[in-house]
């Protein structure tokens, strides 16, 4: 009977470390958000749309569907006209937490 309560135990214990460390993220992830429309062409992180790989395949600047991770909270602060010339984009662009539908190259 000890060894049952033991083993059951032992699996309670193994599923709650594994339940548990599946929900941890490296402090360097959880401190940074993706910001897209904000990279020069070629200078995005990622997800620059159809017919590109990732990193560095952004084609235009401030394309809409390409990505920058910044630090959390950031994002917002690009375009925005009250924040410092580091987050100034031009004309009204401004970050997004969510792919945007303008800059986008041409298909064909």
């Amino acid at each position: 009977m000890k060894k049952l309560a033991f083993t059951t135990a032992m699996i309670a214990g193994a599923v709650a470390t594994a339940v548990s460390a599946a929900n941890v993220q490296p402090a360097a992830a959880a401190a940074k958000e993706k910001c897209y429309g904000i990279s020069l062409a070629g200078q995005n992180d990622c997800a620059a749309g159809p017919g590109t790989t990732c990193a560095g395949t952004s084609v235009i600047d401030y394309q809409g569907n390409a990505w920058t991770l910044v630090p959390a909270g950031d994002c917002a602060k690009y375009g925005d006209g009250q924040q410092s010339a580091e987050f100034k984009l031009p004309e009204d662009r401004k970050g997004s937490l969510e792919a945007l539908k303008r800059d986008l190259p041409q298909e064909g």
